[in-house]
């Protein structure tokens, strides 16, 4: 078996886009060299990698398997090219983290911001999944961080706290459901909503909570950002569900009602998770030193 760096990156390009031609480009190879890599790979391992049709390609068992592996090396090579150039650099690279709406907007913008002052040579690539999303791609070594909520179950991923983060019903003051005692999930799906948009991990969460009891949520217009939805519900537009760290940003400044939520799935709290803290980059365990809540 003779697979160097080049032939692991191609393939898992491969893979992921889906085609040889796009994992080629995406290599910086050409489709002849590309498609003379693979062929190699599979016949010095004498078993087929990928499935090809006219859609493109699908990695066999033995392909999945390659893909785990192929990961994990590469995970090892950056955690070495990183080892190393802190010699002669400093501590510098990029930072993979996967976070949901809550963290995304309430707690990472100031943190990261002090974050990328104080490592100018550290970037931080951040995207906004849903939690599950977060620990499956976590799992198959895409990033190198998430933040999820305690909704969902966390696999064989490692966890700190980060924060906590109840969610809270909001409405404007002259609502109908202002006048009730501790009106609960349920009885506020009577109502027309402000929602976030339709992909943020938050509306997801609320709308899978509305499918297990045999209802939808009545969204009647969906708002830009916590701070949208807020706005919106504090001048009459409908109700909201967002987290108490938001409302408390706009206490005294609107008129909000605002009711905290009883259901075990709205007392949340926000973990750190990683598939493994000890044996991620210097940059990532930098960035989670960061992120770690202060005692």
């Amino acid at each position: 078996m003779h697979f160097d760096l080049t032939d692991l990156r191609l393939f898992l390009h491969t893979v992921e886009c889906g085609n040889i031609t796009a994992g080629a480009r995406r290599s910086h190879l050409s489709l002849p060299a590309a498609s003379a890599r693979i062929r190699a790979m599979e016949s010095s391992l004498g078993i087929a990698l990928l499935e090809r049709n006219r859609r493109g390609v699908q990695p066999t068992p033995a392909g999945q398997a390659l893909v785990t592996h192929a990961r994990q090396i590469g995970l090892q090579v950056e955690r070495l090219r990183f080892d190393l150039a802190q010699y002669a650099n400093g501590l510098q690279g990029q930072v993979r983290l996967l976070c949901n709406t809550a963290a995304l907007t309430e707690y990472l913008p100031e943190l990261l911001a002090g974050f990328l002052r104080q490592r100018p040579q550290i970037d931080v690539d951040i995207q906004e999944l849903p939690s599950l999303r977060i620990v499956q791609a976590l799992g198959q070594g895409i990033a190198d961080i998430g933040i999820i909520s305690t909704a969902v179950a966390c696999g064989d991923l490692q966890t700190r706290p980060f924060r906590d983060d109840p969610l809270v019903l909001i409405m404007a003051p002259d609502h109908p459901l202002a006048a009730v005692d501790n009106p609960d999930f349920p009885r506020s799906l009577e109502h027309g909503y402000v929602g976030l948009g339709a992909s943020s991990a938050l509306a997801l969460h609320l709308e899978e909570q509305a499918l297990h009891l045999g209802r939808r949520m009545q969204v009647r217009v969906r708002a830009e950002g916590f701070d949208g939805v807020i706005r919106m519900v504090a001048h009459g537009a409908g109700l909201g569900i967002v987290p108490l760290a938001a409302v408390r940003r706009w206490q005294g400044m609107l008129p909000l009602h605002s009711v905290a939520l009883q259901e075990e799935w709205a007392q949340r709290r926000l973990l750190l998770c990683a598939r493994d803290f000890a044996s991620l980059p210097g940059q990532a365990l930098a960035l989670l030193e960061a992120l770690a809540p202060r005692v």
